[in-house]
């Protein structure tokens, strides 16, 4: 029995598999993790460069519950990364249990680099009151359309390596079990920041990160910090205004409020972290005002939480 075990490891180490034809269309492996032997791909989602959120420390459901706040990854036990984003669910072959594709992934990522730095399985991921394993596919793994599938087993592990960020949840049911690997690889925006200025004297940023009703910028928002100081570096002559935005959550005078105290604090970030010069540098708040998108899904109140940077 070990032994197979053994050689089913060293398979999956291999190269990642061909696509399969029952994979989800346009889908395919990434090379950082690879796939699970005989499984195939459900769902994917790729994008350039967005954000994403992963557990490191066992999550408390319950407190969320009481709070009415399922969506707030303001706590201690959520790591947020921002960069390249790759997001993939692959269902698994018949009998696989989560111990033995757990293992395989954590063999495959510790193969190229990778070091373990959170670990769990069934009950040890949740803490507090609520401690069904069904609530981490709900909280990790909200596309996925069947609720059931993290209801007998869950096993979770995060892994890093410089440049990179792997989260991995396996789920085992009777009716379906499941893989859902996420990655992002660190990528600074370029100079995107600097040709949008260039070209239509104003950008939105999202590389720039605040907890859940905060004014603190976040140091995962270097990245973005680091083009536009590029940018007014490249253009000395350039004055930029900085425009805070928020969703519609809260009252209009509290968002407002918010929306300056996080622009004034972009700007402290850039003069006294990259000593550009004030006098080059404004902010201002415009709240809930200017919405780009619509505020009744998340991903449309995603857009509209931004830094904008306008030529003055």
């Amino acid at each position: 029995m070990m032994k197979h075990k053994v050689l089913a490891c060293l398979f999956f180490l291999g190269v990642p598999f061909a696509a399969r034809a029952d994979d989800a269309a346009g889908c395919k492996d990434n090379a950082l993790t690879g796939r699970y032997e005989g499984s195939s791909i459900a769902y994917c989602k790729a994008k350039d460069f967005d954000e994403l959120v992963f557990l490191k420390t066992p999550h408390d459901y319950g407190a969320l519950l009481d709070r009415n706040a399922l969506k707030d990854r303001s706590g201690p036990e959520w790591l947020k990364k921002t960069g390249k984003t790759n997001e993939i669910r692959y269902e698994l072959k018949d009998n696989t249990s989560a111990l033995e594709a757990a293992s395989n992934y954590e063999a495959r990522l510790k193969s190229n680099g990778f070091k373990v730095v959170f670990s769990c399985v069934d009950q040890e991921c949740l803490s507090g009151s609520v401690t069904g394993t069904y609530v981490l596919g709900e909280q990790l793994d909200p596309t996925n359309v069947v609720s059931t599938a993290y209801g007998d087993h869950a096993r979770y592990l995060l892994a890093q390596r410089d440049g990179a960020t792997v989260g991995v949840l396996i789920g085992e049911d009777k009716e379906k079990s499941v893989a859902f690997v996420r990655i992002v690889e660190d990528k600074p925006i370029q100079n995107k920041i600097g040709d949008a200025l260039a070209t239509r004297g104003s950008v939105n940023i999202y590389g720039i990160l605040f907890d859940f009703d905060k004014d603190v910028v976040k140091p995962e928002s270097k990245p973005a910090l680091d083009e536009i100081a590029k940018a007014l570096s490249d253009k000395p002559q350039m004055r930029l205004k900085i425009i805070g935005h928020t969703d519609n959550k809260g009252g209009e005078a509290y968002n407002l409020d918010l929306s300056q105290r996080r622009a004034a604090n972009v700007l402290a970030a850039l003069a006294e972290g990259y000593g550009i010069d004030r006098a080059r540098l404004s902010s201002e708040g415009a709240g809930l005002s200017k919405p780009i998108a619509s505020n009744d899904s998340e991903d449309g109140r995603a857009k509209n939480r931004r830094v904008e940077l306008a030529v003055q």
